[in-house]
């Protein structure tokens, strides 16, 4: 029985051996560190790879994620500069750089930051009024990310940001911003409607001014075409008289020929339907020459 024993018991120290020996083999992976104690105190921070841990002499003390985490606190009640309690949510964005601060710097590190978040939200806040605060989110963002981010580095925490999730002001504050709100929305719709009314006027006006323009400068090059169709014709006229008074010089006409052209031109007068006839001396007296030769003629005939 000695030697069955025996045997049993050094197999039995061999599986604890090989328990303790691959218990102590750690491989950390991406984006992870552990904090490693030895006998109680800090050992050092194992980043991504194998590792091996003494048996029963080191122990992870924590394991510490290097990714960027989320953090969405409740609404936490908030009291303004004009005495308006509002309720606020807050998103803040963090990441883990020092993973012994992180592990050693403070008890409850997520307590802590939403603790601090709350107490730097009231602060902002309290100096400020309803409507700029409603109105003024990236500033408070960016102050309230200010502070946490200087407050948390002796944490090992890097605060990236923070956002204002939901504002939510007491509800007789909400239906008296709705009704402003239908207020202004129906007073930018009667603006606008009266714009497009006096825009519309103004087209139709301009629309009648360029029509009246239009015809007038219609009438005005009817005149002028008519005008300088007359002016043409007297042009013509003249012109032709002119060239026939030069001809009748050029040819060197007796006195019968310009008095029978003066009969003739006598003749087309009296062919209108003037009640007057305006004749020349130079005509009369060639009538009555003509007139006292007809009668000579006649008596010699008679003779």
């Amino acid at each position: 029985m000695g030697p069955i024993i025996s045997a049993i018991a050094v197999l039995f120290f061999i599986v604890i051996l090989l328990i303790l020996v691959v218990s102590s083999i750690k491989i950390v992976p991406q984006a992870v560190v552990y904090v490693v104690e030895r006998l109680g105190a800090y050992a050092g921070t194992w980043t991504t790879g194998i590792h091996f841990k003494v048996p029963l002499i080191d122990r992870v003390a924590r394991k510490v994620s290097l990714k960027e985490q989320v953090m969405d606190f409740p609404p936490q009640p908030v009291i303004t500069k004009d005495n308006v309690t509002i309720q606020i949510d807050t998103i803040v964005f963090y990441q883990i750089t020092d993973a012994k601060l992180y592990t050693y710097g403070v008890e409850r590190p997520i307590l802590a930051i939403e603790s601090l978040t709350a107490t730097t939200l009231r602060n902002i806040i309290g100096d400020m009024e309803l409507d700029h605060t409603l109105t003024s989110r990236d500033v408070i963002n960016t102050r309230i990310t200010t502070a946490l981010d200087s407050a948390t580095d002796k944490w090992g925490i890097k605060v990236n940001r923070v956002e204002l999730k939901n504002i939510i002001p007491p509800r007789e504050i909400q239906d008296a911003m709705e009704k402003q709100m239908k207020a202004e929305r129906e007073r930018r719709e009667a603006i606008l409607r009266a714009e497009g009314e006096k825009r519309s006027q103004v087209l139709v006006a301009e629309g009648e001014k360029e029509s009246a323009i239009l015809r007038a400068d219609a009438v005005r090059e009817q005149k002028i075409r008519e005008a300088q169709g007359e002016a043409e014709a007297i042009h013509l006229v003249q012109k032709a008289m002119a060239d026939s008074l030069k001809l009748l010089n050029e040819a060197a006409p007796t006195q019968a020929v310009l008095t029978l052209k003066s009969f003739e031109a006598l003749e087309k007068m009296a062919d209108g339907k003037a009640t007057k006839l305006v004749i020349p001396s130079e005509i009369q007296s060639m009538a009555g020459l003509a007139a006292a030769l007809k009668e000579t003629v006649v008596e010699d005939a008679a003779k």
